[in-house]
């Protein structure tokens, strides 16, 4: 294809045209408007300030910044960790409950070993549970076992061995009242007014003194109960100490309240500062019932003819608990052909309590040892000359056989001297509470 010869001149002409300008233009400007090193310099950005370009704060250069950054590290690999939760079972043991989960014996010797912690392991209760934290490996890393709600034991592997912490929790703790009228016996009154066995039986154990809760209970008997309850958030976790009680047992009034002596340990005193604990119990089963009483003219089933009967018989299943009527020391724990297994007690110099037909002595029962008041020294049975389960207890004062439910019981140390004023002072509000208490359930009552 071909351009005509016209426009080719006239393309000719603007080249040269625009030529000459260009030389033109360049001649007219001032040398110190030319490209030069310095001019280049002025144009390039500004640099960054040394902490934004080299990330420090302070604007100050390290090693590591001179010489860019060091090798790339790969991360270390995560453990993977599982979690097991095994329950305590009826007659489990350490050994058994590790062994179920399929950890080493070597592991539990090292839970065992760790101080000071690691033993309060041996004394486990079914029901509760145990959590094991596991790697890959089933190396054990961590453990916890709560013994209640309040403690954790918490056990962690550090190298070859386990550190272990307790962690306790404080409750919230509220103050609570209830009433109950016995229609029955106490435990189902206790249980209408929505109180466990557990706290029953510390309330019976304050007044077990003055009143014989197998025999003394009537139709219309009543209590009424300050105690504190444990609470963990919205959870009722439990009962706390009682606080103060009244029972009233065929028209007498017991009233009773909690107070730490000058020595230092906790009681229940009445209003007046006397010790509601007397030096004897005044039955050493309880809640057992009385299958044959004190009887210098009784018959025997046995033998079939009169034979003074010198203590009392407490009927109850074999096993139950035979409880130191006080504290004293072991005359003898022995048997015979008539009375079986038997203990014998003194106390001081007047008093001896004697316990026959034991199925068994408790662990620890030997001549000279020495017991304390409410302490297990044996368990009902049927040795000897018995016809069934029971124990036959004597109480003798002076050497002379008393009847145990009728005699007079020395009374523990009461509040004394300067005390009394710290005593009234610190209970004195507990007793109108529960008096207030009791005027509001018996006006409710009356309406």
């Amino acid at each position: 294809m071909k351009f005509p010869t016209a426009h080719l001149v006239l393309v000719s002409v603007f080249c040269l045209g625009l030529a000459s300008f260009v030389v033109a233009k360049f001649s007219e400007e001032d040398e110190a408007d030319r490209f030069t090193t310095e001019s280049v310099l002025l144009a390039m950005p500004k640099p960054l300030p040394a902490e934004q370009a080299l990330g420090t704060t302070d604007g100050t250069y390290t090693e590591n910044d001179l010489i860019g950054p060091g090798p790339i590290t790969s991360p270390e690999p995560v453990q993977t960790l599982v979690q097991k939760v095994a329950e305590v079972q009826p007659g489990d043991n350490l050994a058994n409950i590790f062994r179920h989960q399929g950890i080493a014996a070597r592991e539990l010797a090292l839970l065992l070993e760790s101080k000071p912690l690691g033993a309060r392991l041996k004394r486990i209760f079914p029901g509760h549970n145990f959590v094991f934290t596991l790697n890959e490996n089933h190396q054990l890393i961590k453990l916890t076992y709560s013994p209640g709600p309040l403690e954790t034991l918490a056990f962690e592997r550090t190298g070859n061995e386990f550190i272990g912490r307790e962690v306790l929790l404080e409750p919230e703790v509220t103050t609570a009242y209830r009433h109950a009228t016995i229609d029955h016996s106490l435990f189902i009154a206790s249980q209408r007014a929505g109180l466990d066995d557990a706290l029953t039986m510390r309330l019976a154990q304050i007044f077990q003194w003055d009143i014989d809760f197998v025999l003394d209970i009537r139709k219309g008997d009543e209590f009424y109960l300050l105690f504190e309850e444990q609470y963990l958030g919205d959870e009722f976790i439990g009962y706390g100490d009682i606080i103060a009680a009244e029972f009233i047992n065929q028209d007498d009034s017991y009233q009773a309240v909690r107070y730490s002596d000058k020595n230092g340990g906790p009681g229940y005193f009445n209003p007046e500062g006397k010790n509601m604990r007397k030096a004897f119990l005044r039955a050493p089963v309880e809640f057992s019932r009385i299958s044959s009483n004190f009887n210098l003219r009784r018959k025997h089933p046995l033998y079939k003819r009169t034979m003074p009967h010198r203590g009392i018989d407490y009927a109850a299943p074999s096993g139950t608990p035979i409880l130191a009527s006080g504290d004293g020391r072991i005359q003898s724990a022995s048997r015979n052909s008539a009375n079986g297994n038997f203990v014998v007690l003194q106390h001081g110099e007047q008093f001896v309590t004697k316990y026959l037909h034991l199925s068994k002595f408790a662990r620890g029962v030997r001549k000279g040892s020495r017991v304390v008041q409410g302490q297990t020294i044996g368990y009902v049975g049927s040795t000897g000359l018995a016809t069934g389960p029971h124990l036959h207890y004597e109480f003798l004062v002076n050497g002379v056989h008393r009847n145990p439910r009728t005699v007079k019981l020395p009374d523990a140390e009461p509040v004394l001297g300067q005390e009394l004023k710290q005593f009234a002072a610190a209970t004195t509000s507990y007793f109108t509470l529960l008096e207030n208490y009791k005027q509001q359930i018996q006006l409710a009552s009356a309406r």
